[in-house]
């Protein structure tokens, strides 16, 4: 038997059993034998009914939504609409995480088309995002190689909190406090880092992803201010991108924030790396859609390509599974998925404040 240490938070494993800091890890091919499981279920296979009306209808709604804005006109009241737009980017987004996973078709070129026009849509770059998205789930919590544990003005970990200065110490001090206004600004940083990667030419296709966000944010800035007044565009732009940056935010944050981290030289296997660093959020069909089946966060890191609507019935063989292995599986509703995650960045922050007193 080997073990492996991880830095486990005070509230890793809240929604069932509390985990020993030092985790027994079994030779074998447990992996292997749940993937056997899954496949004779057919739940790999491809779901492109599903997708079909899916896409078409957060496409139309999306067309929908700019004809209502220009119907409407230079209204305060397309505030609402920016607020609606919000969401039906989010849900455009998802659609591309989806074909960046393979999930919709089965060549690589279908899903990458297919993603390609839904992050024009929303102004990302594709392919920036596979490939940080790609870094993530091979190391999901890691405090080296995974970049979403890599934010500046966030600490997840205490050695994190601890190598932070100037303002950034101080935001890591308060971080549970600053979590949710922040998010209002992921939409900019998300818009930010594409630009960044496309300059950088760190995709495969950088000429088309530029293309792609000059196109967006050209026909994006020319419909707003084309059809409001420079002071309720400005506010339109302000509604929309800080919405879609707290609606993407609240999407990603319960996954694995406040779970633990792993260190550089782990012996953890597959299948345990990724349930041990993901969090489940419980809820019906309405949370499904909400956030893209990112509520099944512990299936999807062991069966990235297994399309969305397959995830529900997933859960329950691999929650079966792990139940037989002793392999903690955590689970919660939403609210108290974001408690945890506030309380978790509170207490990383606790040091900070007790040494600056």
């Amino acid at each position: 038997m080997r073990v492996l240490w991880l830095e486990t938070p005070a509230h890793a494993f809240p929604c069932d059993q509390e985990v020993s800091t030092l985790i027994g890890i079994q030779r074998g091919s447990d992996y292997a034998e749940l993937s056997r499981s899954i496949r004779k279920a057919g739940l790999l296979a491809r779901r492109r009914g599903y997708y079909v009306t899916k896409i078409a209808f957060t496409v139309l709604t999306f067309a929908g939504g700019w004809v209502a804005f220009a119907y409407l006109g230079d209204s305060w009241w397309q505030l609402f609409l920016a607020a609606f737009f919000a969401v039906v980017s989010t849900q455009l987004a998802f659609i591309g995480h989806d074909a960046g996973h393979r999930q919709i078709f089965r060549t690589r070129r279908a899903n990458d088309v297919t993603g390609l026009f839904h992050g024009g849509l929303v102004g990302l770059s594709y392919g920036w995002w596979v490939g940080q998205h790609n870094r993530h789930h091979a190391n999901p919590n890691h405090e080296e190689l995974d970049p979403d544990v890599d934010i500046a003005v966030l600490a997840f970990t205490t050695g994190q909190g601890g190598g932070k200065r100037g303002v950034l110490r101080w935001m890591a001090k308060y971080q549970a406090f600053l979590f949710f206004p922040l998010l209002l600004l992921e939409g900019l940083s998300l818009h930010v880092s594409s630009v960044r990667s496309v300059w950088r030419r760190e995709m495969r296709a950088p000429w088309l992803e530029a293309a792609l966000l000059i196109a967006h944010l050209g026909a994006y800035l020319t419909a707003v201010f084309l059809v409001l007044s420079p002071g309720a565009g400005l506010a339109f732009i302000a509604v929309h991108q800080g919405l879609w940056g707290v609606y993407m935010g609240c999407s990603f944050a319960p996954n694995h924030k406040g779970m633990p981290t792993v260190r550089a030289g782990h012996t953890l296997d597959f299948l345990r790396k990724q349930v041990l660093t993901s969090r489940n959020v419980r809820g019906g069909p309405w949370l499904d859609f909400a956030l893209g089946g990112l509520n099944y966060q512990i299936e999807h890191h062991l069966f990235p390509s297994m399309p969305r609507p397959n995830l529900r019935r997933a859960q329950v063989i691999v929650r079966e599974f792990c139940a037989r292995r002793g392999i903690d599986y955590s689970q919660c509703g939403l609210l108290r998925s974001y408690a945890y995650v506030l309380q978790h960045l509170h207490a990383v922050g606790a040091p900070l404040r007790a040494a600056d007193r």
